[in-house]
Order: C-alpha cells, then structure tokens, then sequence
C-alpha cells in the first residue's frame, strides 16, 4: 500500500522562526507516512537564531532567498521541490494528527484535482488567545468576514465559505469546483498540498512586457521570483475556465501570534504594506480593493468596527455558540485592522508604497 502514496515536498519559508520551527518539523517527521517519501524544504531569508540547527536536526535541505519574505521563499523553494505533491506548511502550523498526509493526499487519486486544502483551523484549549480565536473565526484577518470568501470553518456562520460553490461531499473531503469569472476563497498556505508540475508552471519564465503592460496591471517580468497561491488559482482559472480543488475534512493548527498583540500588530501592518508593495511593483494579479462589491464590504467592514457594538455583539454571539473569552479579542482585532488598512491606504495614495524591511523580523 504504502508504495502507492505519492511524493511529497513540504516547504516552509523562515526567517529567524528558531521559536515555532521545531514544532512543525516534528510533526512532520511524526506523520504516519513513509519519510523516504517526504523532503523538507527550508527556505530561509538569513536567519540568526536557531532556525538553521533545528532544520538540520530534522534532515531539511535548506536554500537562501535573497528577498527574504515568505512569497519569495516559496518561490525558491518550488523550484527546487523534486517530488510529486508540494505542501504549503508555514513554520508557525502543526499538523495536529498523524495521518494528516494520508488524509490530504487521497483526493489526489482523482487525476482532475489540483490542490487540497484543510477546511479548518484546529482549536486548541492549550493554545494562546490569539491562536484560539483565529481558529474559532477561521481566518487571521477579520475583513475577510465581510469580503466572505475565508476559507476556513468560521464557528458563527458554520461555513467554510460564503463564497457560492458547486461543491460535492465525497465522504472525507468536498470536491470544489473553481470557475473562470466567479469568486473564489482565499485558498492557500497553512497546509496546502498542490500538484508539483501546476505550481512549476506558474514559475515558468513570463514573456517580456511593456510598459503599458505594466502599467495596465499584467504580472512583471519578477513575478517568478515571488509565490502568491492565490494567484496562481485565479490564473489557472482564467486559462483554464474551470479548476477542481479538495475541502479536506482535517485541521491544522496555526499558532498565529499565540497571544502576543503586539506580534498581532506586526503581522497585520505587514500584510497591508506587503500588499501595496507587492502591487506597485506588478507581482499581485488578485486586487482586493479593485471592484464595488470589494469596496462596499470595507466601508461594511469599517461602520462595523468604528461602532464597537457591532462587533462586541458577535463577541457574544461567538461566545454562545463556543465557550472561550478568546472572542472578546475580537472588536481590538478589527480596530488593529482597519487602522493598518486605513493608514496604508492614505500612505499609499500620498507616498507610494514602500518595501517593508525584514531586518529585524522574527516569528
């Protein structure tokens, strides 16, 4: 049986993640799976603490990457990936149960799958504040609730999604069709698994553009030194018209920020300056503030937050429906939010946007 389960190449992006990387490494090499099976592939942006040692204790091959942020080091890593699956796993997640690979991989059998994908993040009793609460909402941005295309289970709503999909239950896993001119979920990272030859393609060296080009919003000529999965989906999609992807019925823990706010802080005011960044140089192809319906769910999202009410309401709500003080994190998480978002957005129009530096950046 078990030279049937396919190859796979876990790959993890770091900078100095000496704090979380080893819990992750563990459970890999834990997994009921044959290991002969699984690579490691760090690929580390300069890390100055243990993040190296730990790589090397659990038999990673590790790569540099030079731009040093997460896109760029899956970019590194993919490239030189050699097996038939490759696994999105961050230095902060745990896959939460021994048979996590056995259970990703058997949509796979299906040769018209292209990813797969846990539909939810693990609880966790023990886990930090943060980390519980970004598992009882499903997402780590709470703006995503009002975009509605998360792609975790989020206890108040008892989806996944909100998104409208043909969806199929195959007893473990929902099969998911992505169609060309619908919204899709945010999909990837935090344990997904992709066929290996569909990412390579989106690495592929892209044909030379103009100016114009550029200017009209079409991926530049760097876009191969950077990984955004979610592009590389809303690509596929267009070229393709139609993608199937697998909602598997497993968790996996993301430890987050634990219950660090000022970690929270950090992480959110990168997410915006990244996005920006990312966008004035012609890498992102996904715009998420582009459309009405985008920019009618942030004015949703920002009455919601600057009323307080609102949110401290579904604070409640959540509370009810699973017990834990965690949710009363989230009116603060919402404020740190739309104040990243509103700050970047007025930086943006008056400044341009700037590359964030990673020069003292940890996990």
């Amino acid at each position: 049986m078990e030279e049937t389960y396919p190859t796979i190449s876990v790959i993890t992006p770091t900078l100095n993640a000496g704090s979380v990387l080893e819990a992750e490494l563990k459970s890999i090499r834990e997994q009921d799976y044959p290991q002969e099976k699984v690579e490691i592939i760090i690929a580390d942006g300069g890390s100055t603490d243990t993040t190296l040692k730990i790589a090397k204790k659990y038999g990673a091959k590790v790569y540099f990457n030079p731009l040093k942020t997460g896109e760029a080091g899956k970019a590194v890593a993919v490239k030189k990936a050699m097996n038939e699956l490759i696994a999105l796993i961050d230095s902060d997640n745990i896959l939460p149960q021994k048979d996590w690979f056995k259970k990703m991989v058997e949509p796979f059998l299906n040769t018209e799958i292209v990813g797969s994908e846990p539909w939810e993040y693990t609880y966790r009793k023990e886990g930090g504040f943060i980390e519980r609460y970004c598992s009882l909402i499903g997402m780590n941005d709470p703006i995503v609730m009002f975009y509605g295309n998360y792609d975790r289970i989020n206890t108040l709503t008892g989806k996944w999604t909100e998104v409208s999909l043909k969806q199929i239950d195959r007893g473990n896993w929902i099969e998911v069709l992505l169609e060309k001119g619908k919204e899709i979920p945010t999909i990837g990272a935090n344990g997904t698994l992709f066929r290996s030859e569909f990412l390579k393609k989106a690495l592929l060296p892209p044909v030379i553009l103009s100016r114009a080009q550029l200017d009209e919003g079409s991926t530049s000529n760097r876009s191969t030194d950077y990984l955004f999965d979610i592009d590389v989906l809303v690509a596929e999609i267009k070229k393709r018209n139609k993608i199937k992807f697998a909602k598997i019925k497993v968790g996996i823990i993301h430890t987050f920020c634990e219950s660090s706010i000022s970690k929270f802080y950090r992480k959110q005011k990168r997410r915006v300056l990244d996005y920006f960044y990312y966008k004035s140089i012609g890498v992102r192809s996904v715009n998420w503030e582009s459309d009405a319906s985008k920019k009618l769910s942030i004015l949703r999202f920002s009455l919601y937050t600057l009323l307080v009410i609102p949110a401290v309401i579904d604070s409640i709500r959540g509370l009810m429906k699973k017990r834990d003080i965690a949710w009363f994190f989230h009116p603060l998480a919402c404020g740190i939010t739309l104040y990243f978002y509103s700050t970047g957005v007025i930086s943006n129009k008056l400044w341009g946007a700037k590359e964030l530096s990673r020069k003292s950046w940890k996990q």
